[in-house]
């Protein structure tokens, strides 16, 4: 699975204390499925949940949520395009700790297709079949945005975030 370690290193590298102190972001992947259909491929698609945790987060919540939006716009699109799941796939609590700081736990329905192809082993017996495993990028939409820019997000004369967009693998 690629997506979660993409998510983390994407929330670091927009948030400024994310950036100061990468330790107070954690990822889970919770309610894991593995979606496989009967046809002749292995291929199959991992379904989750992944729990981004923050600890003691003293910023701005605007700061997490819109780099998050900007990475399911490239990496799990169909959220925004469909509206079932755009009322049910991200959700949020948070836990007040003092006047200053939270605890903030995120959670986000992802999927991911991995495609299983076989093959003949050229230098194996003709019996032992070798299958070559990939995980395909997510398909692109028309209309999606395409051009490298460079994003940032103020509020209130402060800045919160700031990244590289299109988000990318790393």
């Amino acid at each position: 699975m690629r997506k979660p370690a993409s998510l983390r290193a994407h929330l670091t590298a927009a948030t400024p204390e994310l950036r100061r102190d990468p330790d107070k972001i954690s990822i889970f992947v919770r309610e894991g499925r593995i979606v496989a259909a009967g046809a002749e491929s292995l291929s199959f698609e991992y379904s989750y949940t992944v729990n981004v945790v923050l600890l003691d987060y003293a910023g701005d919540a605007n700061a997490l949520m819109v780099p998050l939006l900007a990475w399911l716009r490239i990496n799990q699109i169909e959220i925004f395009e469909n509206t079932a799941l755009r009322q049910k796939s991200i959700r949020f609590d948070v836990e007040p700790l003092n006047k200053e700081t939270a605890d903030i736990s995120i959670e986000v329905d992802l999927t991911e297709p991995v495609v299983v192809a076989a093959g003949a082993d050229p230098a194996s017996p003709e019996t032992t079949k070798r299958y070559t495993v990939s995980s395909p990028a997510e398909p692109a939409r028309v209309g999606a945005l395409t051009a490298a820019e460079h994003w940032e997000v103020w509020f209130r004369g402060e800045l919160l975030a700031d990244w590289d967009f299109p988000a990318t693998e790393p």
